[in-house]
């Protein structure tokens, strides 16, 4: 007598998995996500007293990274930051190639949206409470990077490079953290599924 096995589904890790067709979907995601963040990157306020614009780039990441998981978020802000120190005018205000002051926020931005997507793959992304602890460990790794590149790269001390390099930009991004911790569970619940 056999026995029929009923297999569950597997359970989806992140927003992209429900996108069919792995290798086209992955390109197309890869390709699309820089191509946003760069789109947000237009989102740019040049400040006076410190040399770093606020921009929508921070959203674009956070958003970017917890969609797509960690591996398509690594790939998709490498894209972004490759092709724009190579001079595709993707960066803040239409600006390519080395940024200078800016570069430490860039590179920020890989270890952010990796951690994000690592995060969301474990329900990070599910419901805000879960989500506001990730997109904020994603922006403290922005900071980490950014604000350490910015104190070396104008030779300042530390008081200097935070007032210039954190202070101005905290209100902003706590909006963006907001903004991404709202509107991924929000996405889940459109798809009906948790």
């Amino acid at each position: 007598m056999s026995q029929a096995v009923t297999l569950s589904p597997p359970r989806t890790a992140v927003l992209a998995d429900l996108i069919p067709g792995a290798l086209a979907r992955d390109v197309l995601l890869v390709a699309g996500g820089a191509g946003f963040v760069g789109l947000l990157a237009q989102v740019s306020v040049h400040i006076p007293g410190t040399p770093v614009p606020i921009t929508g780039q921070t959203l674009g990441v956070l958003l970017v990274g917890a969609a797509y998981g960690w591996k398509r978020a690594a790939a998709t802000i490498t894209l972004y930051a490759a092709l724009g120190l190579a001079g595709v005018p993707w960066f803040a205000g239409g600006s390519g190639g080395y940024v200078g002051a800016s570069f430490g926020y860039i590179i920020g931005f890989v270890l952010a949206a990796t951690v994000a997507g690592f995060l969301a793959e474990r329900g990070a992304d599910r419901t805000v409470l879960r989500s506001l602890p990730a997109m904020l460990a994603a922006s403290a790794i922005v900071y980490a990077f950014g604000v350490t590149w910015l104190g070396f790269y104008a030779g300042m001390g530390v008081t200097e490079t935070l007032e210039k390099g954190l202070v101005p930009f905290l209100i902003g991004d706590a909006i963006k953290v907001a903004l991404a911790a709202g509107l991924l569970p929000t996405a889940w619940a459109l798809t009906g599924r948790r």
